[in-house]
């Protein structure tokens, strides 16, 4: 397949090219900076762009199979920038006639799973707090997806761990799994590309967790 990924510099994003490539597919990995991205392939095309213009971006979209992306808040002060950006997606990917995009959410933005754990509840309200303002621009941006003309797949993990590709995670279209604490960012992006072709996530958000 040809994929485009945004954020690829990103601890997901980074993790999508690698797994992308080892799996074969074309790969155009929209970065601001070429230098920051560390990984390398001859099916590798990096593309520098902010995703401040529809218009320059849509050459990266055009002619691809899916276009999958990483982009979101690493800090509670970037609360707004995954609207942002994803607004600036639909519209190059809407103008070039692209309609696959998978985009990374979180788990708070969904509700909780029914007779989920008493602790999972109330550690599901302190971190909604904390964190709010990024959960707000989140759920802004999946109001973003479900406008647009795009066959689109919300992806959302709990608390990210950084640990090796394993496999052995759970997915549940439409909710989350019951007591899903963590995911790997590797499985994350091993998730997306699985459901790059699955036709029971278009329009969906999709839990995922361990």
């Amino acid at each position: 397949m040809k994929l485009t990924v945004l954020g690829a510099t990103g601890g997901i994003g980074r993790e999508i090219v690698r797994q992308a490539l080892a799996a074969g597919h074309e790969v155009t990995a929209v970065v601001r900076d070429p230098a920051r991205l560390a990984v390398t392939g001859e099916h590798l095309e990096v593309v520098r762009d902010d995703l401040s213009d529809a218009g320059s971006l849509r050459p990266a979209v055009a002619g691809r199979d899916a276009v999958l992306s990483g982009l979101g808040a690493r800090r509670r002060s970037d609360a707004g920038i995954a609207t942002t950006l994803t607004r600036t997606v639909l519209r190059a990917m809407e103008a070039a006639g692209t309609r696959r995009l998978l985009v990374v959410s979180a788990a708070p933005v969904g509700p909780m799973p029914e007779n989920s754990p008493l602790a999972d509840r109330i550690g599901g309200k302190i971190v909604g707090a904390l964190l709010k303002d990024i959960y707000r621009d989140l759920t802004a941006m999946e109001a973003e997806l479900a406008r647009s003309a795009t066959d689109w797949t919300s992806v959302r993990p709990p608390r990210l761990q950084n640990k090796p590709v394993t496999g052995a995670y759970r997915t549940v279209v439409g909710g989350f799994p019951r007591a899903g604490r963590f995911a790997g960012r590797a499985d994350v992006a091993h998730a997306m590309l699985a459901m790059v072709d699955d036709p029971a996530t278009v329009k969906q958000a999709v839990g995922v967790a361990y």
